[in-house]
This record gives C-alpha cells, sequence and structure tokens, in this order.
C-alpha cells in the first residue's frame, strides 16, 4: 500500500470535524480525505431506504477515486443505517460511528442518561440493542434535535450561535419525566460536540457530555496499525453540493488542516 493512501472520512456535513480532530492527534502525518455530502445534508430527516443507497453509492464513488485504506462514516445516522450494507459492497475496512451509550452507563450516578441525536439515529433498532446490551437497569431518555445538526454547521461557518436557541432545540430532553435526574448525555450526532460549551450552558454544568470520537480515532489507529503514512500539504475537503455554499467555511478548514473545497 502506498503511504501516501489516504484514509476517508465521511460525514453529512461538518460534524465529521470532532472525528478528524481525534484521528489527527493518533495519526499525525496520515493523508486524509474528508468528504462531505452537503447536497443530501441533513440526513436526519430522509428515510432508512435512501439514506442507505446514498451512502453506498457515494462510499462506492469515492473508493474508486481517492483509493483510500480505509473509510471512516464520521455521522452516527449512516451508520447506525447504512454501514452493514457499505461493508458488505466495499472492499476495504470500514469504521462507524455508534452512540456511545456503553461509557454513559459506567458514568452515570443518577442511573438517568439522556441521547441528543437525529430522529433517524434514535429511532434505529441499533440503539435499542446498545442500551439493551450496555444499559440495564438503567434508564435512557432520547430526543430529537436536528435543528442542533444547522446550528453547529453555522457556527463552523463563523456565525454566532444563540444559547437560547440551543436550548429551544435540546430542552424536549429534560423536559421528559425523569429529565431532571439526567447526569450524562450522549451526543448521538457528530455535529453535536461542536456545541459542547453552550450544550452545556443550555442544560446545565452539573451534566457530563459523551460521544465516540476518541473510541473511533482509537478503533482507525487500530486498524492501521505498523501501516506507513506520508502526509504532504493540507488535506483534500470535498463536498456533493455546490462550492458557494461552503465558501464560509474556510477559517474552518484552516484550523483543521484542510484544503480548499473541491466537488465530488
Amino acid at each position: 500500500m502506498s503511504e501516501t493512501a489516504p484514509i476517508l472520512v465521511f460525514d453529512s456535513g461538518v460534524g465529521g470535524f470532532t472525528v478528524l480532530a481525534e484521528i489527527r492527534k493518533l495519526l499525525p502525518d496520515a493523508p486524509i480525505v474528508y468528504a462531505a455530502d452537503t447536497a443530501g445534508l441533513p440526513y436526519g430527516d430522509k428515510g432508512e431506504a435512501e439514506i442507505t443507497a446514498r451512502v453506498a453509492g457515494m462510499l462506492g464513488r469515492m473508493t474508486e477515486r481517492f483509493a483510500p485504506r480505509l473509510a471512516c462514516i464520521a455521522c452516527n445516522t449512516a451508520s447506525t443505517i447504512a454501514l452493514g450494507m457499505a461493508r458488505d459492497v466495499l472492499d476495504l475496512p470500514i469504521v462507524g460511528t455508534v452512540p456511545a451509550i456503553k461509557p454513559a452507563a459506567a458514568m452515570t450516578e443518577t442511573g438517568t442518561i439522556g441521547l441528543l441525536g437525529t430522529a433517524a439515529t434514535i429511532r434505529q433498532p441499533y440503539v435499542d440493542q446498545l442500551e439493551a446490551d450496555h444499559a440495564v437497569g438503567k434508564t435512557l431518555l432520547r430526543h430529537a434535535a436536528p435543528e442542533l445538526v444547522e446550528l453547529a454547521e453555522a457556527k463552523m461557518c463563523g456565525e454566532r450561535v444563540s444559547v437560547d436557541d440551543v436550548l429551544d432545540a435540546a430542552k424536549g430532553l429534560v423536559l421528559q419525566p425523569c429529565g431532571a435526574d439526567i447526569d450524562v448525555v450522549v451526543l448521538a450526532c457528530t455535529h453535536f460536540p461542536l456545541l459542547t460549551a453552550e450544550l452545556a450552558e443550555a442544560l446545565g454544568k452539573h451534566i457530563a457530555f459523551i460521544d465516540g470520537a476518541e473510541g473511533i480515532a482509537r478503533r482507525v489507529a487500530d486498524l492501521t496499525k505498523g501501516q506507513t503514512f506520508r502526509r504532504v500539504g493540507d488535506d483534500r475537503f470535498i463536498v456533493t453540493g455546490p462550492l458557494d455554499r461552503v465558501a464560509n467555511l474556510a477559517p474552518a478548514l484552516a484550523r483543521y488542516g484542510l484544503g480548499p473545497p473541491e466537488r465530488l
């Protein structure tokens, strides 16, 4: 394998930047292609069949174009719905993103865990299975907060994000019966950790927030252990939508070591 073969990081938008940052900590020399399906954003209001077809098809096109050594689906919605299909049709290692329910169950002291995600993610049987496997005896309260995706995208474009808007999107979680007992919240969308500061202010400093980015990065590092890397210049940022839609991302792309947007 060429030492310049990239790791492909795929998300519906910029939420995967949270995963990218953790991968870079462990694999600073690894070349990365970050692909954002901006033409399909948001995924949370789409049906399962549409997401499965879209994700598998796009990963296939990008595998042909970039010949990655590994693909990381840095999107909870895409992973919980399309990961199995992608692994079936693509001949390369694929790391998915799943809600961090297991570590949250180990952290909670009250026994009540919150889960913030998209509507598509929180209704998945995969999440039911994670709860059954790792949160026995705990209470898991779920809430769909699709507005947080838009707010995270806006924040990465340099726009001011109001804590009141974050509260409006997330307050349904704590207003449920037993919601006042939540002491750990699983951020089950990679966009949401971009708003951790605002969420803490909105929901209360007594709540801990957890996401799966570190665990995903460790899995990527494990699967590429022993491989050699050579990163030359900035990594590539690929989008599916019009380039003018991501023009305001330039400062964020620079912070994350990504080059100017390119169309897929």
